[in-house]
């Protein structure tokens, strides 16, 4: 077994090359769906008898997910990239801007402000995130309740709001719901997802800002938990199953959004509704019976 992650959490994890495939094939499955991707993390290795590869290593391989966005998602990233950079060096010139270029700089500086919360309570809650969180009575708990706000918000949702429609406190409020996402077995995908259809938006427009939302979010925190990985020597082996579980995760998580993307288009989201109760119930049975820890 090869040592993994050394000194992370006080505690020490390991990974060796085949549960880092698991991990990396885990995290691409579940990141988009609306069943949380941190608690299938967390869950999965402890029925196989794993050590919790800990918040960190989620965080790293959510980078392959995000490059699963940027290749979906590259047509619309690009523009929005390209809006936002011309809000602020065509500053002067904005009021020959187009209809269409204002849409698309608001939406723009929406994901960038949508961002603000998960930033804030994550650097300021971020040792509780990564241990005391993690527990598995919470993550099972987290999936029960999110999933019956879910559920009442796709008995009281409108479904007639597209992207364009967006204001600036839908923005704030889906970013909210992000924040919530901190803690395990939320869904990022899932609480925000969640909150749009509060708003009113169509379940694929509130998935498809979900994603893009998700960018920066997703960068930042990955790039952290990497820098801080590196700095503790991981060695060669480590890294190299990192690598493996991040690639793992892109490409699987590239599917998942396909999947999820074309599923709304024509059906509700109860199937994931009783996946997390279900699941919720499961994990709470056996952590009370300590038959996982």
């Amino acid at each position: 077994m090869w040592g993994f992650f050394l000194t992370l959490l006080n505690k020490e994890t390991y990974l060796d090359l085949f549960q880092s495939f698991v991990v990396g094939l885990v995290q691409g499955i579940t990141e988009f769906l609306p069943i949380s991707s941190t608690a299938h993390v967390r869950i999965i290795p402890s029925l196989l008898g794993w050590n919790d590869p800990g918040a960190a290593v989620t965080a790293v391989t959510q980078l392959g997910t995000l490059a699963a966005v940027l290749v979906f998602f590259k047509n619309d990233l690009w523009s929005l990239t390209q809006a936002g950079a011309k809000s602020i060096v065509q500053f002067r010139q904005r009021s020959q801007w187009d209809v269409e270029t204002l849409r698309r700089i608001k939406l723009a500086w929406f994901i960038v402000l949508g961002t603000l919360p998960i930033g804030i309570f994550g650097l300021a809650f971020k040792h509780q995130i990564e241990n005391d969180l993690r527990s598995l009575s919470i993550i099972g708990w987290s999936l029960i309740g999110l999933a019956l706000l879910l559920g009442l918000a796709e008995v009281v949702a409108k479904h007639r709001r597209k992207i364009e429609e967006m204001n600036f406190l839908d923005t704030q409020v889906i970013g909210l719901a992000q924040a919530v996402a901190l803690i395990p077995g939320a869904s990022r995908s899932g609480v925000t997802i969640t909150a749009g259809l509060f708003l009113g938006l169509t379940r694929e427009s509130a998935a498809r800002f979900s994603f893009l939302l998700s960018v920066p979010a997703i960068l930042a925190s990955g790039l952290l938990e990497l820098k801080e990985l590196l700095q503790h020597g991981i060695g060669d082996e480590g890294l190299f199953n990192l690598i493996v579980a991040t690639v793992v995760a892109g490409v699987v998580g590239y599917l998942s959004i396909a999947f999820l993307i074309r599923w709304l288009q024509t059906r509700s989201t109860l199937i994931f509704i009783v996946y997390r109760i279900v699941l919720g119930i499961l994990v709470l049975f056996l952590a009370s019976h300590q038959i996982i820890r």
